[in-house]
């Protein structure tokens, strides 16, 4: 059997030979979820389906998310795109509307409907309507990014990040103009899910103006933080 080596800081080494964990085993059952994920999004040709076959299709998706990519192959399919690219996929998570990725740009003080991009085609695709090379990067991305962070779910704030860390697509590029990189969403999507679950657990669900407030209080420790290394470094 291959062997492959996973690397650990040092505190996470230490912890984990303390709890005495099955690392490989748990290794490899994160790593199998993994491929499946991406393997569903490689061989998911889009023409055809709809939004109850797209959800068939990537089970660990959120409904809003699956509304987000149905909404992105209509929109590629009624224009007449070679393929859907992460142009079809911004816009689409603006015209859903509720995602917890606008609350995300709205609390970096970017305004999603805002937002504004050159239309025109990506490379790639394959037969039928499919996904182009940058979509499918960001794609790829998204499913890294909920795993690193620990979820059992994909979501619209894990194709935020996806997006603006793809270099190659345009989303990525009008979302980094903005001010979205993708250290910096990567930052206030941890503050916003920590910031609702500490809502959840003290009061009623909170509407979006008060999440945005609440991402924003978690942020201003992190930002003050980070401005102080840097005037220390210049």
């Amino acid at each position: 059997m291959p062997k492959i080596n996973v690397y650990l800081p040092d505190d996470l080494a230490e912890a984990v030979r303390d709890s005495g964990l099955p690392v490989s085993a748990i290794c490899q059952r994160a790593l199998e979820e993994a491929v499946r994920r991406i393997t569903a999004i490689r061989q998911t040709a889009l023409g055809e389906l709809d939004a109850e076959q797209l959800a068939a299709r990537l089970p660990s998706f959120t409904s809003r998310a699956v509304t987000v990519i149905a909404l992105a192959v209509n929109s590629a399919r009624d224009a007449g795109a070679p393929n859907v690219g992460t142009g079809h996929l911004l816009r689409a998570m603006i015209t859903e509307g509720e995602n917890l990725a606008l609350r995300v740009l709205r609390a970096l003080e970017i305004e999603p409907a805002a937002l504004s991009w050159a239309e025109k085609d990506e490379p790639g695709g394959g037969p039928g309507l499919r996904y182009s090379t940058p979509a499918a990067n960001a794609l790829e991305m998204l499913i890294a990014e909920a795993t690193a962070l620990g979820h059992n779910y994909v979501g619209c704030e894990h194709l935020l990040i996806g997006l603006a860390a793809e270099p190659d697509g345009i989303a990525g590029r009008a979302l980094r103009e903005a001010g979205a990189d993708a250290k910096s969403v990567r930052r206030t999507v941890s503050a916003a899910l920590g910031g609702y679950a500490h809502l959840r657990a003290t009061k009623p669900p909170a509407g979006p103006e008060e999440l945005t407030s609440v991402v924003r209080q978690e942020l201003r420790p992190l930002v003050q933080r980070i401005e102080a290394i840097e005037a220390r470094l210049a």
